[in-house]
């Protein structure tokens, strides 16, 4: 029955389509223009076919809709209003757009007469994300003289395929809708245009992955390369190759025999990195100069295996690029990878002080034993002790986000191989939206009912972007996320650029390493986290126990070690 509305009617029936594709989750961000979407959005979510996610901050709504889908692996809806509103979503959308994730932008607009004379909160919001997003609908406002029953179905099917990849890689798409007065009345979703269905998982490869791939035998001086999102796929070419697998953190890929965590420096060893005569590429290579130093070389056969959403890897313009690649068969030479895995492992062996003797047994020994453990207890916490408490702390049940701090590269040095699933945002790298994501990712994985911790480690910058992803509204449920911050007053991974060896100090603080005084403790209480504040190796392994609820674990650094 009609509403009295045609954007209530139209809302109602637009979104009803996306739920009967497979849509299970809507993030929306309050307005007036968008009211119709908004509120229908809550009729379906209070009869029980849909999870609504409500943020203030659109900023904050689509870096929220970006962890949902990257956990879920479906396309997720982001509601927002006109103006400023839909320009927020940017960040999140060039993300997703450079990492394959699938969102379906709804923003609402004014009318067609409404447009181009100054009327308040309206701008070109038609192609407003560019090249971001690769399908663009304006949606004229819908009238009295109603729509064709086929139309909204028509239209949330072409945009949820788009943003799929059913045809192409995954990734953003926009559905600009205007709306005309009356903007909304009383939502009715009885029922749905057509019966609920599971949607399947976002393919983890495009449509182009399904081509012949490229045979690739044995051959001395292979490596395989793992950047971020390379899948397993990559270490089990590496095995059956028999090649080194230089695999970074979040590519996925960070396991099984051939992993050499020390890739930086055998990659700046001549005795390793000039014997290197092909390397194969998976993933976007985000976290090292040495790899795109490598792969520049006219002397090495570049070889990027094309992933979904992911630009191919290309520094050196040298590399042929291909949709998929197979192990062609034939024996495989170990001891090329052996050296490589050896030597990394010694690389990473800790220096060891001569204790106690042995044999002796007595109270000597037991003192000396117990005052070495509360030496360590007492330890203050480094970098490298935190990203692998962090990384130790972490199970196959669990999820691990990195912000795009210096700790990922930290953790990129020394932590182990270990199949455990790991994120972050390396399409673009940026600092913004880790804790949004981070808690998309925690609130898509406990959908059903799964154990496990969504855990984030971030510097303190990091945190303080995303300060506004910390609210939760009054309903909105508080999954179990865990945010580590590594807390040493700035940003001290501009300490590592070669100006900071030139520059006068006063001017690098001020404008890169950027010091503050925040008091987290109080961040979090006026935001309704729990905090604990860690000062010592000891408390460390402590405060790193499953979370009750939302808790920010601050870990106090040094800005130099």
């Amino acid at each position: 029955m009609p509403s009295g509305s045609p954007a209530t009617d139209f809302s109602v029936a637009l979104l009803g389509e996306f739920l009967a594709l497979g849509v299970r989750d809507i993030v929306l961000s309050p307005g007036a223009r968008s009211q119709a979407l908004a509120l229908a959005a809550a009729e379906y979510e209070r009869a029980g076919l849909v999870s609504l996610r409500v943020r203030i901050d659109e900023r904050v709504g689509g870096f929220l809709a970006l962890g949902l889908a990257v956990e879920s692996r479906l396309p997720i809806l982001i509601i927002t209003t006109s103006g400023t509103a839909v320009a927020n979503l940017h960040p999140a959308v060039l993300e997703a757009h450079h990492s394959g994730v699938p969102l379906i932008l709804l923003t609402a607009d004014r009318p067609l007469e409404l447009r181009g004379i100054g009327s308040n909160q309206t701008t070109d919001q038609p192609g407003i994300f560019g090249s971001a997003v690769h399908f663009v609908r304006d949606i004229d406002a819908p009238t009295d003289a109603g729509f064709t029953a086929e139309y909204p179905g028509e239209l949330a099917r072409e945009a949820f395929a788009a943003a799929a990849g059913h045809s192409s890689a995954p990734g953003p798409v926009q559905v600009n809708l205007a709306f005309r007065e009356p903007l909304s009345a009383a939502a009715h979703v009885a029922s749905l245009s057509s019966p609920l269905q599971h949607a399947s998982p976002v393919a983890a490869t495009s449509a182009a992955a399904l081509l012949e791939p490229l045979l690739l035998e044995p051959a001395a001086g292979t490596i395989v390369i793992a950047g971020h999102g390379a899948g397993p796929q990559a270490e089990r070419l590496a095995r059956e190759l028999g090649a080194p697998l230089l695999a970074e953190v979040t590519s996925g890929a960070r396991f099984g025999p051939n992993l050499v965590v020390s890739y930086r420096e055998l990659l700046g060893d001549d005795r390793f990195a000039r014997r290197v005569r092909r390397a194969v590429v998976f993933g976007h290579p985000t976290l090292t100069r040495e790899v795109p130093e490598l792969l520049r070389r006219t002397d090495v056969q570049t070889i990027v295996v094309r992933g979904p959403g992911f630009e191919p890897y290309n520094p050196g313009h040298l590399a042929r690029v291909v949709d998929a690649v197979a192990y062609a068969g034939g024996p495989a030479e170990r001891s090329w990878a052996g050296s490589w895995v050896h030597t990394s492992r010694a690389l990473l062996e800790p220096e060891t002080a001569a204790g106690p003797d042995p044999l002796d047994s007595g109270r000597a020994a037991v003192a000396a034993s117990a005052k070495a453990q509360l030496a360590a207890f007492r330890a203050p916490v480094t970098r490298r002790a935190l990203v692998e408490a962090v990384w130790n702390a972490t199970w196959p049940h669990d999820r691990l986000v990195f912000g795009a701090s210096r700790l990922i590269r930290d953790a990129d040095r020394v932590v182990p191989g270990k199949k455990i699933s790991v994120h972050a945002n390396r399409g673009l790298a940026g600092i913004d939206g880790t804790i949004a994501t981070s808690v998309g990712i925690a609130l898509a994985s406990e959908r059903h009912g799964e154990s496990g911790t969504t855990r984030a480690l971030l510097g303190d910058l990091t945190l303080l972007h995303d300060v506004g992803a910390l609210l939760f509204g009054t309903g909105e449920p508080r999954p179990r996320v865990q945010v580590i911050v590594g807390n040493d007053g700035g940003g001290t991974i501009f300490d590592g650029l070669e100006v900071a060896g030139t520059a006068p100090h006063d001017a690098i603080d001020r404008v890169l390493y950027t010091p503050h005084s925040v008091d987290i403790r109080s961040l979090a209480a006026a935001y309704g986290w729990n905090h604990v504040l860690v000062s010592n190796r000891g408390e460390l392994d402590e405060a790193l126990a499953p979370p009750s609820g939302p808790t920010i674990v601050e870990v106090v650094l040094p800005r130099r070690e």
